[in-house]
């Protein structure tokens, strides 16, 4: 049976921006925080790695907080994680959910019209979410581009919607602006360096959520 997913504040980590502390300590502190949804993302680390890390965060999560794996469809399913999200150059969305089973949360990342296309033009229930990148420029991920910006957000969020699939945004996102792209109409936002590089990750990710409700509520 499929665990619940909330991706109102969904961090995607980033191994480096953490340390010195570790990831699952930084998690931990996010998730006291306000986080709803954790992605394990670490494209430097080999698949034994990977593995290692995913089932020490999976350790600090409590229940209702789900946990992805980006792009190793392998590490998730040995792992018993909560679903995967894959890019456009990792293994197609249809084969992905083949292997997952139709229980496992499966996200795409989504970077103009043409690829949202791609995803709506799948059986429904292939993919239950679309990743919107770059809101806006990020050094997290250099090569994802310029960025759609809110506009651009806004119309592939509601597109999305249209054909069943939640959407969330991410890309230099951060408790400035947290509340336009929440205001966008999308599901929740991801965000990477706002948490994993502060100083005190719960108070980041409380000042997020603070945000977010305070838009949420206002919709």
């Amino acid at each position: 049976m499929r665990r619940a997913f909330d991706p109102t504040l969904y961090l995607v980590t980033d191994t480096l921006l953490c340390a010195p502390r570790s990831v699952p300590e930084v998690v931990a502190a996010a998730v006291a925080g306000g986080v709803t949804a954790v992605q394990v993302r670490d494209k430097t680390a080999s698949r034994r790695e990977l593995l290692a890390l995913t089932r020490a965060v999976q350790r600090v999560l409590p229940d209702g907080v789900a946990l992805v794996v980006n792009d190793a469809v392998d590490v998730a399913l040995i792992a018993g994680a909560d679903g995967v999200h894959v890019g456009q150059d990792d293994l197609p969305a249809a084969e992905v959910r083949a292997l997952l089973g139709p229980d496992a949360v499966l996200g795409v990342s989504v970077g103009d019209d043409a690829d949202l296309a791609e995803v709506l033009a799948l059986p429904p229930g292939t993919v239950d979410l679309v990743g919107l990148s770059p809101v806006w420029a990020t050094p997290t991920k250099p090569d994802a581009g310029s960025g759609l910006g809110l506009d651009g957000v806004r119309a592939l969020a509601a597109r999305a919607h249209a054909g069943g699939v939640a959407a969330v945004a991410i890309g230099g996102v951060s408790a400035a602006n947290a509340g336009q792209v929440a205001a966008t109409g999308v599901d929740g936002v991801c965000v990477v360096s706002d948490i994993c590089t502060a100083p005190d990750p719960a108070a980041a990710a409380r000042a997020l959520r603070a945000v977010l409700t305070q838009e949420l509520i206002a919709r």
